[in-house]
Parts: structure tokens; C-alpha cells; sequence
């Protein structure tokens, strides 16, 4: 199957779906024109199918090798991260200033899609080199920024996310690496860290960490974390790669999918480390790093989605059963439903994107709000559908699906980490109705009301699919202001079904802006319709699920749950 990347799609939602051209209007990002943004998603997207697809199989089949203390990228990876630095393409939003592009997040967030459908593996690496562009750019010192970033942005070196230990996952507070003060102004890191996703590469001169660690003396749990840049080769007077840092890969981790990523358990040996941001205030800084990769880690669910789409129409066309399959009810469900989720996650996602973009470029604390309320819906929603989206994708394969050769279940296997990655899925949902509702919901409230009155609207043109989206916005206003009344025990009982309400009627709401785009008789249209007719009204079990609260999940003890 030869991928071809969602450029029409994508097109079509910055048009006429979550539009760009606000973003485009404010002075920050003049330079988002039609023109201009047509070019990045052409280019972008041929980029992604032409050097980067071709990669993906090999590093399924051959994953990326430790080899006396030497990492090997899997075959064709270090020419295709090429390309991607040659290009520019990694420091597409990051800030002129430095030799980025300065471009919207939603232009990212959009060639991130593209590029995970090519090879998520691949992607993994230019991910969290761009997250650590943000969290420098906001954290770090001048100087450290006139160093890192504009290698960072080039693609000539990489940045790693180090956050996990073998006792400190979700709970980041207990963690036990260490940072002591040298008399330089520097700090001897010491510790171990796991999953560490490209840890170390051959396809750059330098890998760049950023470390959480603890100073002596800091307070227990998070407050007393702070974050160090701590690189591969410490780099000398004229800022190239000097000498070894104290740090090594201590191995690789065998994992489900993605092997041509290299995960990493690293060791850090009294290695030196530059401070970023305050100290003591490392997760404030980390969590700008995390919240730039939770709504691209939900595009990788979306671009994997796209693929396994694509193939499993392409096997579905092809393979005759009576007639070819694609012609039998059921694969024409499992495919039409595939397609619909993919447009409704992919929606929410940009809309996420242009938030952060409006937010940034106006100040806006409704749009900051907005992107708050958003990031965790578009990372769990994104992820889960692509799970879904991938298995089903080996269903309408049969028992070739089964089959390696056919290549479908890299996909279900490669995308099955997204839902863990930034925070497990159940953390967003419960940072849904915790953190993103401690404004008594009053963000939730303006987009739901915002959707009522779209829907009103469309009434006239739409009125059955209108009045579906309209009454279950309204259902879920009403639950969230149930939600709000509640103690966070039963909140977050119910976060996960809660968080799957919203993302389908959201979903259901921007497949209604695209009919009302297109017109009654149009694809589009039809495609409405299968979501908001068929897929949507998931959103009334998920409700009734989310009311439940904790009282029943807490009179199974644990002896019944062994019995």
C-alpha cells in the first residue's frame, strides 16, 4: 500500500471547519497565508509520502540496534531525518529569532499527522526535539538559548524528554535523581532514567536531555524538582560537540511496536547539567515541554488512524469475497465509521491547535482557556480513536490482517503506546474535570453554548442532524454542571467516560460545520450523518457511565476483585 498524506483533508478544516484565517489575521502570524499554507501541506505531504513512508516498514522489521555502547538507526532513518532538517520542517512554529519558521501550531499539529502516518517510529524524534524548543523558549536562559536552540531547530541535534524512573512514572514527585551544585554554575547529575524515547541516535551530531532531578535539600514531591540540560557531548568555546558527558544507553527496550524508535534506559553518571528555569520549579517548565506533546502525541493517533485507513480500503477493494468486500454492509460500516472518526478527531485536534494559536497571538485568556479545555480531549480522543481505527482496519483484513507480512497490525501495534505516552489517558481525563474545570466550567459552558448555537443555525438546512447535535450538547451541559458539584473522587470515577462524551459531541459538531460547508448531497454530508447518526449517540451511555461516580467502583473490594 503506498500512504498518501491527508493534505485535502487538512486543507479543508483550516478552511472551512476550525479556520485559520483569524490566526492569519493577527500580527504574530501575518505570514500564514493562503499561499503560504497551501505550500507547507503540499510540500509537507510529499515529503512524507515520497522519503519518509518508504522508511516505515524497515523499522518495523529492523529495529534500531545498541551496539557496544553505539546506537544504529533502523535502515534509511538517518537519510529520512535528513531530509525533515533539510527542510526546516522541525522548527516549523518555533520563533524566527532562532531560525525557526514562526509559523501557527495548527501547521505543525497538521504536518505532525502527516508525517505519523508516514512513519510514526520516525516521528517520535522530531517530536520531542520540537517540545523542547518550546520549553527553552520559555524557561531557559539567553545563553543557553543562543546555543541549543538554533542546533535544535536546524535538526543537527535532537532533545529528549527525561521525566520517568523505575519508581517515579506517573507520580514524577518520587523521583530520586540527583543534582548537585559544582563550583561553576553548573550541576553533577546522577540518577537513572526508563523510557527514554530516542535516548541517543546516529542521525544527529548531539542529543540534547532535559533532566528533572532534585537538589539537596529541595522539598519532597514535585516542588522540590528541578529541570537541567544535560547533552550528550558538552559543547565547547565554539559551541560544537567537545567531549563525552558522564551519561550512556544503558540498553533498549524491547517493545510492542514502534522498534525503529530507540528506547532508552539511561544512566547518568555525576554528568554535567545546565539549569533551566528556576530551581525548584522544573515541572512548571517540563510541563510546557508536555502540553506542546500531548496534543502532537493525539495527532499520532490520528495520522496512524489515516494509514490504517488507507490500507484497509485499499485491501477492501481489492479482495473479492463474493463480490469485493468493500460492497458488503458490514466493511462498508467499519470503513465508513473509520473515516468519520478520523475527520472528527483530526478536527478536534486543529481546533485545539488554533486555540493555543489564538491564545498566543492575542492574549486572550477565553482562547487560552479554550486550548486548556481542548488539549486533553484532542491527546486521549486522538489516541483511543486511532487504536480503534487500527484494529478495525485488521478486521475488514479477516485472518490476512493476522499476518505480519500484510503489514496491517504495525499499525495497531506502533499506535497502542500513544494512549500511555504524556500522561496515560485516564491523567487527561481526570485533568478534564479537575485542573480544566476549576474554573467552575465556564470554558466548557462557552464552547458548548457555542455549539447550540451553531447547530441552531444550521437547523434549516440540516434539521435532523442539527437537532441531534444540539440536544447533545445540551445533555452534556447538563452533565457538566452536574460534574462541577461534585468531590473529585467521583469526578474522576467518572473522567473517562466523561472525556469520551465531549470528543464525540465535538465530533458531531464540526462533521455538521463541514456538511454546512459542502452541502446536503455532498460527501461531506453523508459523512455527517454517519457520525452524528451512528457514532454519536455513544456519547449517552458514556454520560450515564460518567454519573455512576465512585461509590459502586469502591464496594468491590479487592479480595472481590481476586475472587
Amino acid at each position: 500500500m503506498t500512504y498518501r498524506s491527508p493534505v485535502t483533508d487538512i486543507r479543508f478544516i483550516l478552511d472551512h471547519v476550525v479556520p485559520l484565517a483569524p490566526v492569519a489575521a493577527t500580527e504574530m502570524f501575518a505570514e500564514a497565508t493562503p499561499d503560504m499554507v497551501e505550500a507547507i501541506l503540499t510540500e509537507g505531504g510529499k515529503l512524507c509520502d515520497e522519503v519518509i513512508a518508504p522508511t516505515n516498514r524497515d523499522g518495523d522489521l529492523t529495529p534500531a540496534k545498541l551496539e557496544n555502547g553505539v546506537l544504529r538507526s533502523s535502515p534509511g532513518f538517518k537519510e529520512a531525518f535528513a531530509a525533515l532538517a533539510e527542510g526546516g520542517w522541525i522548527g516549523i512554529a518555533a520563533t524566527p529569532e532562532h531560525g525557526g519558521m514562526g509559523l501557527p501550531q495548527a501547521l505543525n499539529v497538521g504536518f505532525n499527522d502527516m508525517l505519523s502516518g508516514a512513519n510514526l517510529a520516525l516521528q517520535l524524534s522530531p517530536l520531542l526535539t520540537q517540545g523542547q524548543i518550546e520549553a527553552l523558549e520559555h524557561h531557559a536562559s539567553d545563553e543557553i538559548k543562543a546555543l541549543y536552540l538554533p542546533k535544535l531547530i536546524s535538526g543537527e541535534w535532537s532533545g529528549t524528554m527525561n521525566l520517568t524512573e523505575p519508581g517515579a512514572g506517573s507520580d514524577v514527585g518520587a523521583l530520586k535523581t540527583k543534582a548537585v551544585p559544582n563550583d561553576d554554575g553548573t550541576y553533577a547529575i546522577s540518577g537513572q532514567k526508563i523510557y527514554i524515547t530516542w535516548g541517543d541516535n546516529d542521525c544527529v551530531e548531539n542529543t540534547c536531555h532535559l533532566v528533572l532531578a532534585r537538589l539537596p535539600d529541595a522539598a519532597p514531591g514535585t516542588k522540590g524538582i528541578s529541570l537541567f540540560m544535560v547533552p550528550k557531548l558538552i559543547p565547547d568555546a565554539d559551541g560544537k560537540p567537545g567531549v563525552a558527558n558522564s551519561l550512556k544507553v544503558v540498553s533498549l527496550e524491547h517493545k510492542l511496536g514502534i522498534h525503529g524508535s530507540p528506547t532508552c534506559v539511561m544512566s547518568y553518571e555525576g554528568a554535567t547539567g545546565w539549569l533551566v528555569g528556576e530551581e525548584n520549579k522544573g515541572m512548571a517548565a517540563m510541563f510546557t515541554m508536555m502540553n506542546n506533546a500531548r496534543l502532537n502525541v493525539g495527532a499520532q493517533g490520528i495520522g496512524v488512524a489515516e494509514a490504517a485507513y488507507q490500507q484497509a480500503l485499499a485491501y477492501a477493494k481489492d479482495r473479492v469475497q463474493f463480490a469485493p468486500i468493500v460492497e458488503h454492509a458490514d466493511v462498508r460500516r467499519m470503513l465508513s465509521g473509520m473515516k468519520a472518526e478520523i475527520f472528527a478527531a483530526r478536527s478536534i485536534a486543529l481546533a485545539c491547535a488554533v486555540a493555543i494559536d489564538m491564545g498566543r497571538a492575542t492574549g486572550d485568556a477565553n482562547w487560552q482557556a479554550r486550548a486548556a479545555l481542548l488539549t486533553p480531549i484532542a491527546k486521549a480522543y486522538g489516541t483511543d480513536m486511532g487504536i480503534r481505527v487500527a484494529s478495525t482496519g485488521i478486521q475488514i483484513h479477516g485472518g490476512m490482517g493476522f499476518i505480519e507480512e500484510t503489514g496491517a497490525a504495525q499499525y495497531l501495534r506502533d499506535v497502542r503506546i500513544t494512549t500511555i505516552y504524556e500522561g496515560t489517558n485516564g491523567i487527561q481525563a481526570m485533568d478534564l474535570v479537575g485542573r480544566k474545570m476549576m474554573d467552575e466550567g465556564k470554558a466548557a459552558f462557552r464552547l458548548l453554548q457555542e455549539i447550540e448555537d451553531e447547530a441552531q443555525g444550521a437547523r434549516g438546512d440540516f434539521p435532523v442532524l442539527a437537532e441531534d447535535v444540539w440536544q447533545a450538547a445540551e445533555e452534556l451541559r447538563e452533565h457538566t454542571e452536574w460534574m462541577v458539584r461534585q468531590g473529585m473522587q467521583d469526578r474522576f470515577a467518572g473522567a473517562v467516560p466523561y472525556l469520551d462524551a465531549f470528543a464525540r459531541v465535538l465530533g458531531g459538531y464540526y462533521h455538521l460545520r463541514a456538511a454546512m460547508a459542502e452541502g446536503r448531497d455532498s460527501a461531506r454530508g453523508h459523512l455527517a450523518a454517519v457520525y452524528i447518526r451512528r457514532l454519536m449517540p455513544a456519547y449517552a451511555a458514556s454520560l450515564a457511565e460518567a454519573k455512576e461516580g465512585a461509590e459502586g467502583l469502591y464496594a468491590l473490594s479487592v479480595e472481590d476483585l481476586e475472587a
